[in-house]
């Protein structure tokens, strides 16, 4: 396959990312990768993807959204990453990626987003933007305001710590201090007093968008993972079209170990969905 490394224009900083497009075949579809939280377009899935679809013909992006990494440097001593990211910012990146797809006369891609990246999908899907082919959610989680307190329990975030450090938060943006950091007692460890309260307030919910998705889709969860975090059978059963639901055996979150079954059962979905012969 032919790797292209490309700049995304946006509102601020450009986005980097590479575009991956077969060599041995024409291009029959396009995807575009929307990377988990605090990863980047060379991690997770959008690093084991793009060789499978672009096998079967499907040029693939996967781009760094502005909340890639956990904090990272950007022009001069400028910081900036995972630990900043708002969500309108995201959702504002990913249409900046399917605009520049489209430029290059690529129209009505397939999503795929892991993770933070497939709540992000969820959103993008139900907007209907750029009228997406397919959906594909890879243990997406449940956004809206209950993953918070949700990773919280889980011992991730804040931890037991919830309402002392949303308190701290609040109190940080209160006197002009949103983008000063404050520390985590887990992942993701650093975060901005903004993100921590945008993230807990502002995080769309998979669920409440699944009615809106009007194209096909395919929701897996690891065997590992909680449900009430991965709404996979609550998405599929409020989806606005159909939904597969899987629930891929003996797989972790990040679906180690299973990456290329996983890929594959994705491949073949989206070929037969969408299809790509």
């Amino acid at each position: 396959m032919h790797l292209e490394l490309v700049s995304i224009a946006t509102d601020a900083e450009p986005l980097d990312g590479i575009f991956y497009t077969p060599t041995a075949r024409g291009i029959k579809a396009s995807a575009l990768l929307f990377h988990g939280n605090c990863h980047n377009f060379y991690m997770g899935p959008s690093r084991f993807m793009p060789e499978v679809l672009v096998a079967q013909g499907i040029a693939c992006l996967a781009f760094n959204r502005r909340g890639h990494d956990m904090v990272t440097s950007l022009h001069g001593r400028t910081i900036g990453g995972g630990s900043f990211q708002l969500a309108h910012e995201a959702i504002a990146d990913n249409r900046a990626a399917s605009d520049w797809l489209a430029t290059r006369g690529h129209l009505h891609p397939i999503i795929i987003g892991h993770s933070n990246g497939g709540m992000l999908a969820a959103q993008h899907c139900a907007d209907d933007y750029g009228q997406p082919r397919a959906l594909v959610l890879m243990s997406a989680h449940v956004g809206g305001t209950e993953n918070v307190p949700q990773m919280s329990r889980a011992g991730m975030f804040a931890q037991d710590r919830l309402a002392e450090l949303t308190a701290q938060a609040e109190a940080m943006v209160a006197r002009g201090a949103g983008r000063e950091l404050m520390l985590l007692p887990d992942g993701w460890w650093v975060i901005s007093a903004e993100s921590f309260i945008d993230r807990a307030r502002h995080t769309p919910s998979t669920v409440g968008n699944a009615p809106k998705v009007r194209c096909p889709s395919l929701y897996l969860r690891g065997d590992r993972e909680a449900p009430e975090s991965y709404p996979v059978e609550a998405f599929a059963a409020a989806a606005g079209a159909p939904c597969e639901a899987r629930i891929i055996p003996d797989c972790d979150h990040f679906y180690t170990g299973r990456e290329d079954d996983v890929g594959r059962q994705v491949v073949d979905w989206v070929v037969k969905t969408c299809k790509i012969g």
